[in-house]
């Protein structure tokens, strides 16, 4: 007997940061990701129905990651921009594409991607989904 999925969607998720002020900075330029305040003047950024909380290094929120540490993110986001519209983005920004275009397997199918990281060396994939012709 297999457990049927509890899970729906995903909220948040935390990121680890040497300078919450750097890292705001970054995902507003890069990507166009709103800086909230929220419950005690913490930050997070806030695209479509998601957010990323920020934890400044030695200054986390409790309960946290049992070893939190900046730099050790690797997440994907997909948009609705087209890649060539995101990549000229990047690119406008001086913001180096690590890797792609390329073609990946996301959760709900073919993905093609470009790669860069954030201030703390956080991976960020960029994608668009792939729809059958």
């Amino acid at each position: 007997m297999t457990t049927p999925s509890l899970i729906a969607r995903i909220d948040h998720f935390v990121l680890t940061v040497a300078s919450i002020e750097a890292t705001c900075a970054f995902y507003g330029r890069a990507l166009g990701m709103e800086t909230v305040t929220f419950a005690g003047g913490r930050k997070a950024l806030a695209f479509g129905q998601q957010k990323i909380n920020l934890h400044e290094v030695g200054r986390e929120f409790e309960p946290k990651a049992q070893r939190p540490t900046a730099g050790s993110g690797d997440f994907c986001l997909i948009s609705e921009t087209p890649l060539d519209t995101i990549i000229a983005h990047l690119r406008a920004q001086r913001i180096e594409i690590e890797i792609g275009p390329v073609d990946r397997t996301g959760a709900q199918g073919p993905l093609r991607s470009v790669y860069i990281r954030d201030p703390d060396g956080n991976l960020v994939e960029i994608s668009n989904q792939i729809t059958a012709a």
